[in-house]
C-alpha cells in the first residue's frame, strides 16, 4: 500500500505522542524481558501511550492491537471506537476488513499445494490455467494509434504470481492504455467467479515482461484460481478446510453471518486536514454481506484480532499451531526468503516500506533501519498491510507475532505502522529505528 506524505499538523501530533511513551519508559512496570531473544522487549505501557497518543489527538477514531511472543501473549490493548457513530468501542472480538492481509492466507494455502507436489514455483501459469497460454506485452502504438503488442521474454510462472512480478497492470486505479483495457475487460467486478476473473486477466496484455518489475497488482486472485484448479475445491471452502478450521479461526470469512454485523468496525475516509467521514454503510457492506460469486485471493476477508494472530503464530512456529500442521518449517522459510529478481529495478512504492524485500506474499526485511523516518523491525521478519491500515508481522528472531487493526482510507495518511513498531522495538538495538 502506498504512504503518502503526513500533514504538518499531525506531524506534531505524533512527535507529542512519541515523546510522551519514551519520556513514561522510565516511570511505567518494567519491561517484559522473557523473550527468547532477550532483546526485543514487550513494554505494555509504552504500546499503550503510543497507541493512545494516535487515538486522544483524533489522528485515528480507533485502534487495537496483540502481540505474542515465545508463544504467550504480551501485550493487548484497544483505544477508541469501532463505530463511533453508534458509540461502539474498539474491542477485541472487533471484527475488521483485512483488505490486502487476505493475501497471505492465499499464499499460504498455495504453497500447501506446492508441499503436495501439485507444482514447482517456475512452472509456467499456462500449464495449470491455459487461458495465459497467449498473453502478449505492450509495446506502445502504431501510427495509427492500434496497441502493438509482442511475445513475452519468458512465460509468467507462479513465482512471478506470488512475487509481483507477473507483469500484470496494477488494477483499475492504474492509469494508462493497458489500464484502460484492463477497466474494459473488468475483471475486478465481484459479482463473476475467479474463473471468470482468470479468463479477463489473460485478455489484456502485460504491462511489461514477467520479472523484469515489481508491480501490485491482482494476481493474488490468479493464485486463488491455481488453488481451485489444483485442489478441485472451490477458494473459500478450501481455506475453511485447510487453514480455518485446523487453526481454530472461527471469525474469519468472507461473507458475514447475521450475528457478525454489530460487532464490524466501521470505515472511515480521512481527508488532507483530518477530519474523518464514516464511509456509507452501503459501500461498507456491499461485499461482505452475503455470499458473491467471487471469493478473492488479494482481500475480501474480515477477521478477529485474536483470529489473525492465531495465522500469524502458525507462521512463527514454522508451520503448526496447538497441533495443527499447516506448512512445513521449511516451506515458512521459502515464503520469507527475498525472491526479488534481480532484473527487476523498478520497485514501484515498495522501497517505501524501508529495507525490503519480497518472497511469497510477504515483504522480507533485509536490513534494519537506515533513517528515523522508517518505522522499526527485525531483520529476517516478513508482513503485510491492508487498504484500511491493518498490519501484521512475524519475526522470527525475536519470536514475536504482532497485529494492529484499525479502519480508515487511504492508506498511510497517519503513521500508526511506525508509531507502534517503534513502540514494541524501542529497546532492541538491530531493529529500532535510529533516533
Amino acid at each position: 500500500m502506498r504512504r503518502p506524505a503526513v500533514s504538518m499538523r499531525l506531524a506534531v501530533l505524533l512527535a507529542a505522542a512519541l515523546a510522551a511513551f519514551i519520556t513514561t519508559t522510565a516511570h511505567a512496570a518494567p519491561p517484559d524481558t522473557t523473550g527468547h531473544a532477550g532483546v526485543a522487549r514487550i513494554d505494555r505501557a509504552r504500546i499503550d501511550d503510543a497507541l493512545r497518543g494516535l487515538v486522544d489527538s483524533g489522528a485515528l477514531v480507533g485502534a487495537s492491537a496483540l502481540v505474542y511472543q515465545d508463544g504467550q501473549e504480551k501485550y493487548f490493548g484497544a483505544f477508541g471506537q469501532a463505530d463511533r457513530e453508534a458509540g461502539r468501542p474498539m474491542a477485541r472480538d472487533t471484527l475488521v476488513r483485512l483488505y490486502s492481509m487476505t493475501k497471505p492466507v492465499t499464499g499460504v494455502a498455495l504453497m500447501q499445494l506446492y508441499e503436495q507436489g501439485k507444482f514447482q514455483l517456475d512452472d509456467p501459469v499456462s500449464r495449470y490455467l491455459p487461458e495465459f497460454a497467449g498473453v502478449r506485452v505492450y509495446a506502445g502504438t502504431d501510427v495509427n494509434g492500434k496497441a502493438l503488442l509482442q511475445a513475452p521474454q519468458r512465460p509468467i510462472s507462479i513465482r512471478d504470481l506470488m512475487r509481483h512480478t507477473a507483469g500484470f497492470v496494477g488494477g483499475s486505479q492504474d492509469t494508462g492504455p493497458v489500464a484502460d483495457l484492463y477497466r474494459q475487460a473488468d475483471p475486478e467486478n465481484i459479482d463473476i467467479t475467479l474463473a471468470e476473473e482468470s479468463r479477463r486477466m489473460a485478455s489484456v496484455p502485460l504491462l511489461y515482461s514477467p520479472g523484469t518489475r515489481w508491480l501490485y497488482s491482482p494476481a493474488v486472485d490468479v493464485q486463488a484460481r491455481l488453488v481451485e484448479a489444483l485442489s478441485g475445491q472451490p477458494f473459500d471452502q478450501y481455506l475453511q478446510a485447510h487453514i480455518f478450521d485446523p487453526l481454530r479461526m472461527k471469525d474469519t470469512r468472507y461473507a458475514l453471518r447475521e450475528s457478525d454485523h454489530s460487532r464490524l468496525a466501521v470505515v472511515y475516509t480521512r481527508s488532507d486536514d483530518g477530519v474523518m467521514t464514516r464511509m456509507p454503510d452501503s459501500d461498507l457492506l456491499a461485499f461482505n454481506l452475503q455470499p458473491r460469486a467471487k471469493k478473492p485471493g488479494s482481500w475480501g476477508l474480515v477477521s478477529t484480532l485474536d483470529d489473525y494472530m492465531r495465522f500469524a503464530r502458525m507462521l512463527v512456529d514454522g508451520g503448526e499451531l496447538d497441533g495443527a500442521r499447516v506448512l512445513q518449517p521449511s516451506t515458512v522459510r521459502l515464503m520469507a526468503s527475498d525472491a526479488m529478481p534481480a532484473a527487476a529495478t523498478d520497485k514501484s512504492w515498495l522501497p517505501g516500506k524501508g529495507q525490503v524485500g519480497f518472497g511469497v506474499d510477504f515483504a522480507v526485511r533485509t536490513a534494519s533501519p537506515k533513517t528515523a523516518d522508517e518505522a522499526s523491525g527485525e531483520v529476517g521478519e516478513f508482513f503485510w498491510d491492508g487498504m484500511a491500515n491493518t498490519l501484521f508481522w512475524v519475526d522470527p528472531v525475536n519470536r514475536i507475532a504482532a497485529v494492529v487493526f484499525t479502519q480508515y482510507v487511504p492508506f498511510g495518511k497517519v503513521p500508526l505502522h511506525k508509531t507502534f513498531r517503534d513502540a514494541v522495538y524501542l529497546d532492541d538495538t538491530s531493529a529500532a529505528a535510529p533516533r
